[in-house]
């Protein structure tokens, strides 16, 4: 089994829809999730909100934070986790979980965090996560440790 079919088999096991939205990654995690057989049955989309003003216009991510802090932070991460559940509700019914990525890939950053700085969000019907991580290697590493993460603390999310 792989971390996302586990993730896959709990959602199932609680009858929750899901929506990602992801930065850094664009898109490796839904990629990564959709290769498992039956991932329609929970996930609801995806989100590639790379560009900082997507995160607030779409996802709903405070303006004043953004402003603040830059994309860069976990309350970005959780936020974005949170508002990724109505951009992909339907008939009205937001997604049960977000899942989100936030972080710099490289090679060089934006704001003086380091480069492997990585943010994942996750909002759940119970609570709402936000966990760091710094990854190693170039851009390409760091974008695969990102997504390997955000399935991963989903799981560790869902299986407390």
């Amino acid at each position: 089994m792989t971390t996302a079919s586990d993730v896959r088999e709990l959602l199932v096991q609680r009858d929750w829809t899901l929506g990602i939205a992801e930065s850094l990654t664009g898109g490796a995690v839904c990629a990564e999730f959709v290769s498992v057989p039956g991932a329609s049955a929970v996930l609801l989309g995806g989100v590639v909100a790379y560009a900082t003003p997507v995160k607030h216009t779409l996802l709903g991510v405070d303006a004043g934070l953004l402003e603040e802090f830059g994309p860069v932070h976990p309350e970005v991460a959780a936020q974005m986790a949170g508002g990724v559940r109505a951009a992909v509700a339907v008939d009205g019914r937001a997604a049960d979980v977000g899942l989100s990525t936030t972080g710099i890939a490289g090679p060089d950053s934006p704001d003086g965090q380091p480069v492997g700085t990585v943010h994942v969000g996750v909002a759940t019907p119970d609570r709402i996560v936000s966990r760091a991580f710094l990854f190693a290697g170039d851009r390409a590493d760091v974008r695969r440790h990102a997504a390997a993460a955000a399935l991963g603390t989903l799981l560790s999310v869902l299986a407390e």
